[in-house]
């Protein structure tokens, strides 16, 4: 199964506490939200104007009990859900959640061959259209934290198609730009061993870096590291929302004078203050390192 048409197409948030996470999202990206649940289903749609761009949703009692934490889920859209599912085991990836019927279409959620957690949609009820360039409120960069890059990319490469795009000067030599049905969407990069697993992680546009970030913390969030600034990107900060899923924000603007970092003294450090992965806060550590590690 080669599926060049697939792309990430929705994401949802997983939460312990749906009415806090629209109020910190809702300030936070301008987003407003809609109650498409069911008597038996609590689901809201968060939307730029009237543009549906991701889903909230509770995080599900038994993957509580399981250990399982608040984060962000990207949904990669495909046309054959069962071709993919049998490629996705054929390249040695896993099947968490086998294919179901859902308010949002029929999904699965999966891991890739080093159990970085997606998932996959047939028939998506929501598709929006791909944002503008720095379009506010909207995912505009994916990124893979990888055991090893090279072996993700093929993963990749051969589930769905997508395709190496040109790296930027001044990024460090294992980051491998992506992309999918010819747009660049984001890329996959090693990470620090200190980080447990491979995840993906998902920017959102603001139209300003300092304001989100002091926004952030005003509505109970925690800015983990940055903001930075990165070559021929502009600027980036990843945080945790209040109940512990992270996300990253970027930016061209900055308005509030934060220290320059440029790639080569951020080395792309995965060891963010105070988190390990899972969309996990877990203690306060001390600042990452700026040696390029």
């Amino acid at each position: 199964m080669d599926d060049r048409h697939a792309g990430f197409g929705w994401y949802e948030l997983l939460t312990t506490d749906m009415a806090a996470a629209q109020a910190f999202y809702g300030n936070l990206l301008g987003w407003n939200a809609r109650d498409t649940g069911t008597s038996r289903f609590n689901y809201r749609v968060f939307a730029v104007g009237k543009e549906p761009v991701c889903g909230l949703m509770d995080l599900p009692v038994e993957g509580r009990k399981l250990g399982a934490a608040p984060r962000w889920v990207g949904y990669v859209a495909v046309d054959d859900l069962g071709g993919a599912m049998h490629r996705l085991r054929e390249l040695g990836g896993a099947v968490y959640v086998p294919p179901t019927d859902t308010n949002i279409g029929r999904i699965a959620i999966v891991a890739d061959s080093q159990r970085a957690t997606l998932a996959l949609a047939q028939g998506l009820r929501y598709r929006p259209q791909p944002p503008e360039p720095n379009e506010p409120g909207r995912v505009g960069w994916h990124e893979l934290l990888a055991a090893n890059s090279k072996t993700a990319f093929t993963f990749y490469r051969d589930l769905f198609g997508w395709q190496g795009a040109e790296s930027q000067a001044g990024v460090i030599e294992s980051y491998q730009p992506l992309s999918a049905g010819g747009r660049v969407i984001g890329g996959i990069f090693d990470k620090l061993p200190i980080v447990p697993i491979p995840f993906w992680l998902y920017y959102f546009n603001v139209p300003d870096i300092s304001t989100a970030t002091e926004l952030v913390k005003a509505c109970g969030g925690r800015v983990i590291q940055g903001p930075i600034e990165l070559p021929n990107v502009g600027w980036v900060a990843w945080c945790v929302d209040p109940q512990g899923a992270m996300f990253a924000l970027q930016a061209v603007a900055n308005k509030g004078g934060v220290e320059r970092l440029n790639a080569a003294e951020l080395g792309w450090s995965a060891e963010w203050g105070g988190f390990a992965s899972r969309g996990r806060l877990v203690a306060k550590t001390a600042p990452p390192s700026k040696s390029g590690n």
